[in-house]
């Protein structure tokens, strides 16, 4: 008992220098040689946020949900107009999401020490750190439906429905899934109980996001919060390349987006028309094969918004947004390949292995992912839109780690522990094998395959 005590004890002093250094790195590259620049849609951010204490309109158009800008305006008036108070906000919040995520992996039957390694995963990659940085509205709408599942899992439905609430009003990709969630409560049959939690979580939602759909109904005549859906998927389809910022035509197809009509509903309409004749053009299983030869590349790429903005040569997708010196940008370089490559690896291994039978929140779980994954094989991607699938990755590969460890300290009490959780059959391997090099192949192979920067 004791030796336990204090191995888990150099493992938490571990953990809190290798978090205090990752931290240290990052914050030093964010303001080394001058403050980093903001690119693409931290851009509309701030400057909505700043209209917005200026007192323009909190809702001025349908590409980007209103949420961050409020945020961003409520930091700004409350600390004062300075880019680090939205960081150390969003660092805040980027800790409680890892708090989160080990509470729920807890839940769902990982095990403690499963939990804390999924936790610890999630804190230590700079990669994931750096969103906290960024003006994104990635890590707001990542803790609020963390927060959401967290809730769900101990029957908080009101809470829980405005915590999804929150989550659309910070980024759209919720607005279809949403009613998924109410699958938690069908546990409970056609009982007062159910009925009584699924109207709550309803409530909660509407309640969050009602004055924003009134916005939609009274501005453009249909109840929306924000609708990208068509130009995304006009991008999507235009896409050439395996890593994203390489040729990039999202930031010169909006403009013409955004001129191409008065109303939402008749530029959707013209863009839509563009993607029927693409469609017609090439035929469904080109246009299919297509993507599935490099949308996926762009989703798990180990070139992650940190590195993608990182010094490096344009030609391969590097905006130079930061000013490190050399020496930090090979070693956050590395540490976000070391770490990138960790988590998939390992996580294949998890899901390959897992046995417990699925609950309500597995599922739920599941069907997010597969929801994603098909939303992402057409529309346009970017390598942050991984964001919300790390958690439960990182909860994947923490299982996996934790039940290697204990079979190679050889301690029969851990490991029928462990095979409770996960079963290590050769089948089992061997699938775990496969989706390791998959995951792996399409990491690392992207840039690659498209030759970047050759002469």
């Amino acid at each position: 008992m004791k030796r336990d005590f204090v191995a888990r004890r150099r493992w938490l002093a571990l953990f809190v220098a290798l978090f205090g250094l990752s931290q240290a790195l990052l914050w030093y590259a964010s303001y080394a040689g001058g403050a980093k620049a903001l690119i693409g849609d931290e851009q509309t951010y701030q400057a909505t946020a700043l209209a917005i204490l200026d007192g323009g309109r909190w809702m001025p158009g349908t590409i980007w949900p209103p949420l961050q800008p409020l945020w961003l305006a409520l930091l700004y008036a409350l600390f004062g107009v300075h880019v680090w108070v939205a960081q150390l906000a969003q660092t805040v919040l980027f800790i409680a999401s890892a708090a989160l995520l080990r509470d729920f992996w807890r839940r769902l039957g990982g095990g403690v020490a499963a939990a804390n390694t999924a936790a610890a995963l999630f804190l230590l990659n700079p990669a994931t750190a750096a969103y906290a940085h960024w003006l994104w509205p990635e890590t707001l709408h990542l803790f609020l439906l963390l927060a959401a599942l967290c809730l769900l899992a101990r029957a908080r439905a009101l809470a829980a429905g405005i915590a999804v609430g929150f989550a659309i009003l910070a980024k759209s990709l919720l607005s279809v899934f949403w009613p998924a969630f109410l699958l938690v409560f069908v546990r409970r049959g056609r009982s007062r109980e159910g009925v009584r939690l699924a109207f709550a979580f309803v409530f909660g939602l509407g309640l969050v996001t009602a004055p924003a759909l009134w916005h939609g109904w009274r501005e453009y005549g249909k109840p929306m919060i924000a609708d990208s859906s068509i130009y995304n998927l006009w991008v999507g389809l235009t896409d050439r390349w395996r890593s994203d910022y390489v040729q990039d035509m999202g930031g010169v197809t909006l403009p013409e987006f955004l001129t191409s009509a008065a109303t939402p509903q008749q530029r959707n309409a013209i863009y839509l028309d563009k993607v029927r004749a693409l469609v017609e053009a090439h035929g469904v299983p080109a246009l299919l094969g297509a993507q599935l030869g490099r949308q996926y590349f762009r989703l798990f790429s180990a070139k992650t918004p940190l590195v993608s903005q990182l010094p490096g040569a344009a030609c391969a997708g590097h905006l130079s947004a930061y000013h490190t010196p050399a020496w930090l940008t090979r070693g956050l370089i590395a540490a976000n390949d070391l770490l990138h490559a960790l988590v998939l690896a390992a996580a294949a291994f998890g899901i390959a292995g897992w046995r417990r039978r699925p609950d309500r929140l597995f599922v739920l779980v599941a069907l997010f992912t597969a929801y994603q994954l098909a939303l992402f094989l057409l529309i346009h991607v970017k390598a942050r839109f991984l964001l919300p699938l790390l958690p439960f990755l990182c909860g994947f590969a923490g299982s996996a780690l934790v039940a290697l460890r204990r079979r190679i300290a050889a301690d029969p009490r851990a490991i029928a522990s462990s095979d409770d959780l996960l079963r290590f059959t050769p089948p089992r391997i061997a699938a775990g094998v496969a989706l390791a090099v998959l995951l792996l192949f399409l990491a690392f192979a992207g840039p690659l395959l498209d030759g970047l920067c050759a002469a």
